[in-house]
């Protein structure tokens, strides 16, 4: 008697569709001009309006005067799932999006992966200028832009906060730990009046260069859909 196997084929295809990485690419930028509006309060329409603006009236920063736009965030202000990555590429410099390069679009298939899109969650970095060269920011950089980012996620303030790289992990968490062995860990962490629940995997822009890592950011990626559904988000 041949003992039949049940396979789940929507689970299979959306992990295959993760995992591929034998991707075509382009160096064109994915166009992603905001055309939705979200209707959010006031108070918090306000909050992120002076944030910009404080973040625009930054002095003698040298990322600020070698860039052409700031990147603030995409997606919806609304949401109770935020994103956070690093610092804008040359992609994001042009647009003034962040992720909108190669990064963006494998950014776009782990969220598919979980039945989200950028209309259900909320992105922006730990820094808002591109830094020369696509470099890692230094300390000092990451020390000037702190505040900002820990009040972004006090105005948003979601319930989930994924750090999307080690980058944002040691601006956030801490720089004592390496992020192979910090991702994949719930942990509950306030910014302000905001209090929510944290975790770390892998940047896009890194799986693209370390493709056998996706299985575990496919690990993580499980983890948050399973969040999202216990905080019924």
């Amino acid at each position: 008697m041949i003992k039949k196997i049940s396979l789940n084929p929507i689970k299979l295809i959306k992990y295959y569709k993760f995992i591929n990485h034998n991707l075509i690419y382009n160096n064109k930028a994915i166009n992603r001009y905001k055309k939705d509006n979200f209707e959010i309060s006031v108070d918090k329409t306000d909050n992120l309006e002076r944030l910009k603006k404080s973040i625009s009236n930054i002095k003698n920063c040298s990322l600020k005067n070698g860039a052409t736009n700031m990147v603030f965030s995409d997606g919806n202000p609304k949401s109770k799932i935020m994103f956070v990555g690093e610092a804008p590429g040359s992609n994001e410099d042009q647009e003034g999006l962040p992720f909108v390069g190669r990064a963006g679009i494998l950014l776009d298939k782990m969220l598919a992966s979980i039945n989200l899109d950028r209309k259900s969650v909320y992105i922006s970095n730990i820094i808002n200028y591109r830094p020369p060269e696509n470099r890692r920011p230094t300390e000092e950089e990451m020390n000037r832009y702190l505040p900002f980012i820990k009040r972004h996620i006090e105005i948003i303030d979601p319930k989930i906060l994924i750090l999307l790289g080690s980058t944002a992990m040691n601006a956030l968490i801490s720089s004592d730990v390496v992020i192979s062995k910090a991702r994949g860990k719930w942990i509950e962490k306030r910014f302000g009046q905001c209090k929510t629940s944290v975790i770390v995997t892998f940047h896009p822009a890194f799986l693209m260069r370390q493709p056998n890592q996706k299985k575990l950011a496919w690990i993580d990626l499980k983890m948050i859909r399973d969040k999202k559904a216990k905080l019924k988000i």
